[in-house]
């Protein structure tokens, strides 16, 4: 039985209704910064052209591009068995990625800004049946409007970082009443359940990481060939993910390596591409060459740093780099996921701050499959000393493969769970 709303709730349902007249200033802003798809901005106000399908809908909720990339395998399992789906998610970057990684059949949606009238419009069109929200993206009204709709709610592949859940024990009515809206949370490790069972959630299982079960990202095999044509025989590394502050970090590690790694080519992937013109400026005042993919160039003889400014191509950088610096890692957001970078067997360095990601860089780290540095000195030694000994490197690259594959198993123990829900929308339909 959900918990009465707090004052908090309360208060943040009111702010949501009264701010509605700033809605067009705030989309305005938005698609300025590259934020929204202009063709596609009545989606965050609950419209659509697109038709409801006829028959049971399993709505599945992923906040931004490391979410859809978990759920698609689920998606694609939950497609198979005969039911729709209709994926919402809240950044134009997981759109894109919605376009090619989603099964054929599915619907993706911009989530509704989280004002009272657009998530009605939202569920009263669309009516699913079933809701599942992935890790942590827990909007108030979403949530509470839906299960108002008697619409079963589970949280799959549940997380709940240190920092979060900090947070939250200063409001523990308000994540209490949050989380008692949901019928059942699949957490991702034993910390996390742990960590809700003390924020109040009702029904807890540990289903693992859904992350450990996504395949390989896909690369275009002409663009692979192409590239391996131009930068055969070359030392290379690559950074990937990477935020603002980490960028300079990385060219100054390739300014110190290059003179004992002639030919040396860094690749710099930023987790948001639209940064990548402000990269290339970095590497110029550094002296060094740059070459831009969203320019559609190659990386030439005389190139030092190849910015990778696109979406949906890290599996690329991943198959042609024997070293990986994951991002958002030297900087105080709290890592990148590395199994895609370990399933396709590069040698993983990241910095200290991986919190997002904690369990998994334990174990990678435990099992000698990646390596932690502190600063930029210390990152600049270990990839020279992974260019210089391509033993060692096989090693670490061939550990974390293996530990990837060992901690495997989420979307089955995850799929096990919905089964009764699942089972029950089938025997509606017939």
């Amino acid at each position: 039985m959900p918990e009465r709303p707090t004052f908090a709730l309360r208060t943040y349902r009111r702010f949501t209704r009264a701010a509605m007249p700033f809605v067009p200033l705030l989309i305005s802003t938005r698609l300025r910064r590259g934020k929204e798809a202009a063709e596609r901005v009545a989606e965050r106000r609950g419209e659509t052209d697109l038709m409801r399908p006829r028959g049971p809908l399993v709505w599945v909720h992923g906040a931004s591009v490391g979410e859809m990339l978990a759920i698609v395998p689920l998606v694609e399992q939950i497609h198979a068995r005969g039911l729709n789906v209709l994926v919402t998610s809240g950044t134009v970057t997981s759109a894109r990625l919605a376009e090619y990684r989603l099964p054929p059949g599915t619907i993706h949606q911009f989530v509704p800004f989280d004002a009272p009238r657009f998530v009605a419009r939202f569920l009263d069109y669309w009516r699913p049946n079933l809701a599942l929200f992935a890790e942590s993206d827990l909007w108030p009204n979403l949530i509470s409007a839906s299960s108002a709709r008697n619409i079963p709610l589970i949280l799959v592949n549940g997380r709940v970082s240190e920092r979060s859940f900090l947070r939250w024990q200063r409001m523990p009515g308000t994540i209490k009443a949050l989380l008692s809206h949901f019928d059942l949370c699949l957490a991702q490790s034993v910390a996390d359940a742990e960590r809700y069972s003390v924020l109040g959630a009702p029904r807890i299982a540990t289903t693992g990481n859904l992350k450990l079960d996504v395949p390989a990202p896909p690369a275009d095999p002409n663009a692979l060939a192409m590239l391996e044509d131009v930068v055969v025989g070359r030392p290379m590394i690559a950074a990937a993910s990477t935020h603002p502050g980490e960028e300079k970090v990385i060219i100054d590690a390739h300014r110190r390596l290059r003179q004992s790694f002639p030919g040396l080519l860094t690749v710099i992937a930023p987790r948001h591409p639209e940064r990548g013109p402000g990269i290339a400026e970095i590497a110029y005042a550094a002296g060094l060459h740059s070459a831009s993919r969203s320019r559609a160039e190659l990386p030439a003889e005389h190139t030092d740093i190849y910015v990778a400014d696109t979406i949906g191509e890290l599996g690329l950088i991943y198959r042609l780099a024997p070293i990986v610096f994951m991002g958002g890692s030297l900087v105080r957001h709290g890592g990148q996921n590395p199994i895609e970078a370990a399933k396709l067997g590069s040698a993983i360095v990241h910095g200290p701050h991986v919190w997002n990601f904690a369990e998994i860089y334990d174990e990678l780290d435990r099992a000698s499959g990646a390596t932690e540095v502190e600063d930029g000195g210390k990152l600049a030694l270990r990839l020279g000393a992974w260019l210089k000994d391509s033993v060692s490197r096989q090693a670490v690259a061939d550990a974390a493969r293996r530990t990837v594959e060992e901690l495997g198993g989420a979307r089955n123990r995850t799929l096990a769970a919905l089964e009764p829900y699942l089972m029950q929308l089938r025997l509606e339909h017939r």
